[in-house]
Formats: C-alpha cells, structure tokens, sequence
C-alpha cells in the first residue's frame, strides 16, 4: 500500500466520521468515495485505501458504520432508485425547458435527496466509466464493508429501494397506458394490458421481499410480465412508424423503457445470493444509475433519443421519394433531362419575378414575404407538372443512399452503393446541366420578348452591372452564401418530411375526407383533397418551407447584423443570363461576366455537395450507422470512382444495381 494512499484514505475517513449535520457528512462522503478510487484513479487488485484502512483498525471500521447509519438515516434514496435519469410526467417540452433553466440558473441544494449525493459522486461520463470497468474483488470489498454497517442502519435505504420500484411500477402504467400509446398498440383492454397487470406483480414480489420469504414465484411472474411490456411496446414503436411519430409518444416509450430496465436490475438485486452475486447485480444497477444521472442533466441526450424516431421516419420518406431523382437506365436518364429542361424555364419566370420585386424596393418584411410566395409557387408548380430543380435532389437521395447502406450486407451494399452513387452522380450532374443551360438560353429568349413588347431590356445596365458583381466569388460573399443555401436546402427536406408526419399522425387527409359536405365541397372534391394532402403532404411542405426559408434568410441576417444571402444555382443562372442580356453588346463587362460564371460553378459544387453531407450524416445518425461504417462505404466509392470514374457522368447501362 502506497503510504500516501494510506494516510490520504485516513485523513477522509476521520473527517467523515467526524462530520456533523446532512450538508457536511454528505460532502465527506462524497470526499472518501472518491478516495476509495472507485472512480477516481485506478485502484489495486486486492483492494482500495480505504479498505486497507478500515481493515487494519476495528474501532475505526465501528465509527465508520456508525457515520454510514447516520447518513442513511439523514437521507431518502426513493429519488435515487424511482426517480433518476427517468424524465418526468410533464412531457418532453417541459422536461427540456426545466433542463435549460437547471443549466442557466444555480439550484437550492438538497443534502436528503441521496440521488443528489450520487450526482457529486460521479462528476463526469469518465467516473461513470471507470466505475464501470473495476474489478469486481474491488466492487465486492467495498460493498461487504458498507454491509458490516448492518441491517438496521441499511432499513432506510431498503425502504428507498422499495418505493423506487414502486413509483417505477407507477410509471409504466402511467405512460404505457397513455392514449396515444394505446391508440397504436395491440388492442388491449386496460384491465389486459401487461403495463396495468405489471404493477401488481411488482407489489407482489416486494411484499414476499419484504417478508422474507422465497421469491422465485413472484419474480418468475413478474419477469414474464415485463416481457409482456416490452413485446406490447415494440408493437406501439411499429404503429408509430407506420402511422406517424409523436413526440409525445416516443417520450412515454422511453420512459416505459427506462423504468422497465431499472425495475429488472433490481429484481437482479432482490435475486441475487448472499456474496459476489449480489456485488455483482449492486455494481451493474449502480452504473446504470450513475449513467442515468448524467442524462438527467443532457439537454442534448434528451433532444436526440425523443427526436430519433421522428428524424428516422423523415429520412425514409425522403429516401422513398429519393429514389425517383436516380436513374437506373437510359429512359430514366432522358426523363431526367427533360423534367430538368422544364424545370430550367419555370425557373425563369421566378428569377424574372424576384428581380422585379427587388426593384420596388420595399421595406424588408414585404419584400421577403413576396420572395418566399414567389420561390414557393415555383416549387409548388414543379411538383404539380413533375419537374425537376437539380438543388433539391440531394437531401432526398442521401437519405436513399443511407438506406442501402442499412439494408444491406457485406460485399454486396459495397457494390449496389457504389452503384447507387455512380447513378446518383451521373444523374445529379444531368439534373444540373438541364437546369443551368435551359434557365440561361430561357433567360435570354425571356429578355429578346420583353424588348419586344416594352421596347427596353428587362433590367437596366446598371442593375445589370450589380448583379455581375454580387454573384462574383471574389468580390461579394458568394461562396458563404452558396454554403449556406446548402443547408437552407437541407432544412427544406426536413421541414417537408416533418410535415408529412404531422399530417400523418393528427390523421388529416382522413378527417378532411370525412367532413360534412357543405356548398362546393361536395363529398367527391373532399375526398380529393383529403387523398391529395395524403400523398403530397411531405412535397408540399418542403416546397413551401423551402421558399419561405430562401425568400426570408438576407432580411433574418440584417437584422442580426449577420451578412447572409441566398446563392442558389438556377435562380443565379436565371438572373446572371437576364443580366448579360440587359447589357446588350456589353454582356461581357471586362471579364465580370467570367467572374459571375465562376460564382456560378461555386455554387452548383456547394449548393449539392452541402446539403447532401448535411442530409447523409442525418440519415446515417436516423439508421444508427456508426462513422467507421459509413466512412468504410464511402472510402470504397471513392476506390471504384478511382477504376471507373466515367460510370459517375455518363449516363447508366443496365437497371439491375447488382450487375454494373
């Protein structure tokens, strides 16, 4: 035994057994575990210092039990087993809410709570690790010498533990029978429901604990109705994915989760033989509540398992409607090509109607309202003639491409991703080709009409001028700004496929359909557009999203005082070849016009290539991919783009994925 250790462990000792009141043996105690490195430094085979200490001196072993009966006897552990890491009943906005505040604001200290006492104890994700990975011989001195303390110094404690897994009981039936829970679950009376029966089997196995009887029945029938919860909640998650995902229920299966996997560990406990195997089930039960309570105080954890089902059920939407933005042979090709090509002259008319709003110059909320109608109609009108804009393809075939990479195996998801993204690329760049050559041939036929008709171009040379000047990647922000459309374009995707599931969840094409006719809305036209909504719901909502985001972002960042602007590919095109017309002779402005094109090439690379890493990385994290995998798929993309790089332009030769 290190002689420092030794002194160090008597030195926290004498003060714990000396302190006085809550407050003060509390943060003693909290002092001496760590010196007992059970999560602090890594600790001896045979033992810890405080051990060591204890073992060597029997009248301070008996002061020591009677300071650890104190504590016991000054605290309630019911918070600690019923209460820590499971959120509580407000639901999850409030849960964060309280989260956020706990971080700005300082909390009154509670020294009776013992959950807070384990909180100090384990500081950070690390003391939860290092406790995890003791030594069990470590694990079982130390608990072998906190039992010397005695049953009834322990009484206080065994009462906590039981109404922990009371409230615990309490909660699966609270949560699990939800109305939102039942609504997708299997059809269960409440009086059936293993979450109503389940708190009765819990009640039974602690009174024979109580007791002091033999358990195995009780436990046996308790474990069988757990698992009745379990089945009955993987059976609501399969309705949530099917009908819909609510916040609200992912919350309550989580909490449902949480309790149910608390409650077997202390069963664990309760089963458990006198000696290693109860050390063992104490070590496990405590990491996990140690774990637990460092959640309890992530904002971050708490958004991302309540928004994980939600995020998945957007990403395989938008990965079902990827799949129509990838060819897979010649003729999905020239369909591309061609809805592009419209595409292209729709775009036009919106590049012509924004630069016609800009030049009212109206005050900054009109102005971008207008922007926003006007990129939103633009979309809505793509969508409704089955067009193509080459930018909003990303977010919906990275999702398509992360669900390849889930769905299969081995050597053959590297080759059909490989596949799928040498299609996905060819057909991108097709996409973008038809885009940029129609809206600039379309821009110019656009302007020689306009002369026609008003006798002057559509925009005049000064304002001409200035457009040159803004889509210059030298001399404005462009290349920040086509970033940052990137992720515009990618908040689109999400919005869209988050509205597709609110639609899906409230059960809105079926109410609208099943309405009272009344004057025009016959019961014909209102089945229509209740079957409408249903299968448009998530393209709507990106369109419209996707406008407002655009129209709305330059007036958002000046009044924050942040210089932000939409770059967006086609819509530059549109304006940069109305620009090179409104000059006339002059298109070409000593070499401005070759710096606008650049700008333009700028951002067709960062408009894409933002929003699919933004959209990829997304739906990798829906699936649960880890980054060495997906690193792994796109290292092996990269070696077969390396072997056959014209297969990533050139349009594809067969529809079989497997076979290129």
């Amino acid at each position: 035994m290190d002689p420092l250790a030794f002194r160090q462990a008597g030195e926290r000792l004498d003060d714990f057994v000396s302190a006085e009141g809550a407050g003060d043996r509390a943060d003693a105690f909290v002092r001496l575990a760590r010196t007992a490195q059970l999560v602090a430094d890594s600790p001896s085979e045979a033992g810890t210092p405080v051990v060591d200490v204890l073992n060597a001196d029997p009248e301070k072993r008996a002061r020591f039990h009677a300071a650890i009966a104190a504590l016991l006897a000054g605290t309630d552990a019911t918070a600690l087993f019923g209460e820590t890491g499971i959120p509580a009943e407000r639901g999850f906005v409030a849960e964060l809410s309280d989260r956020i505040s706990s971080r700005l604001l300082p909390g009154p200290r509670d020294d009776r709570d013992l959950s807070r006492v384990v909180r100090r104890l384990f500081r950070s994700p690390a003391d939860v690790e290092r406790f995890r990975n003791r030594d069990l011989r470590v694990v079982h001195a130390v608990v072998e010498l906190f039992a010397g303390a005695g049953s009834e110094a322990w009484a206080p404690a065994r009462q906590g533990f039981a109404d922990g897994f009371r409230l615990l009981a309490a909660r699966v039936l609270a949560h699990g029978l939800s109305r939102d829970l039942r609504a997708r679950g299997t059809g269960h009376r409440v009086a059936e429901s293993p979450f109503y029966r389940q708190k009765s089997a819990a009640d039974a196995l602690l009174e024979a604990w109580a007791s002091g009887g033999d358990l195995r029945a009780e436990l046996a029938a308790f474990r069988k109705v757990s698992g009745e919860c379990r089945k009955e909640a993987r059976a609501v998650q399969k309705g949530l994915e099917e009908a819909g995902v609510s916040i609200q229920s992912v919350f309550d299966l989580e909490v449902v989760d949480r309790c149910l996997t608390r409650m077997a560990l202390m069963a664990d406990v309760l089963e458990a033989e006198p000696g290693i195997d109860t050390s063992r089930a104490l070590h496990r039960l405590v990491v996990r509540l140690a774990t637990l309570a460092q959640q309890d105080r992530s904002v971050g954890h708490l958004v991302k398992w309540n928004l994980h089902l939600l995020d998945r059920k957007i990403v395989e939407r938008s990965g079902e409607t990827g799949e129509h933005y990838v060819a897979t042979d010649r003729k999905d090709y020239r369909h591309i090509w061609a809805a592009a090509a419209g595409g292209g002259a729709l775009t036009v008319l919106t590049a012509a109607v924004k630069m016609a709003v800009h030049e009212w110059h109206l005050a900054p909320f009109p102005e971008s309202f207008l922007f926003g109608l006007n990129y939103a109609v633009s979309f809505l009108a793509l969508q409704a003639f089955g067009l193509i804009l080459a930018t909003k393809q990303p977010a919906m075939t990275a999702a398509t491409l992360a669900k390849i990479i889930q769905a299969s195996e081995g050597e053959d998801r590297l080759e059909r991703v490989a596949t799928f993204f040498s299609r996905l690329t060819s057909s991108q760049i097709a996409a973008a080709a038809s885009n940029v050559l129609v809206v600039g041939a379309g821009a110019a036929v656009f302007d020689a009409l306009w002369r026609l008709a008003a006798g002057r171009p559509y925009l005049d040379p000064e304002a001409a001028a200035h457009t040159f000047e803004t889509l210059s990647p030298l001399d404005s922000g462009t290349v920040f700004f086509a970033a940052l459309t990137g992720v515009l374009l990618w908040m689109g995707s999400v919005a869209g496929g988050w509205f597709e599931n609110w639609v899906t969840v409230h059960r809105l094409p079926e109410a609208i359909a099943e309405k009272k006719p009344g004057g025009a809305l016959t019961k014909e036209r209102l089945r229509w557009i209740g079957d409408g909504l249903g299968r448009n719901a998530a393209g709507w909502g990106t369109n419209v999203a996707l406008g407002f985001l655009l129209g709305f972002a330059p007036a958002v960042g000046r009044f924050f005082g942040i210089p932000f602007d939409v770059r967006h590919v086609t819509l530059s095109t549109g304006t940069l070849a109305l620009a090179a017309a409104g000059l006339g002779e002059r298109w070409f402005l000593g070499g401005w016009f070759l710096r606008a094109l650049g700008g333009i090439a700028v951002m067709f690379v960062l408009n894409l290539t933002v929003a699919f890493t933004l959209s990829l990385v997304n739906a990798a994290r829906a699936f649960e991919m880890t980054n060495e995998e997906l690193f792994g798929v796109l290292r092996h993309v990269l070696s077969h783009f390396r072997k056959n790089p014209l297969s990533f332009v050139l349009p594809p030769k067969t529809s079989e994925p497997s076979k290129e």
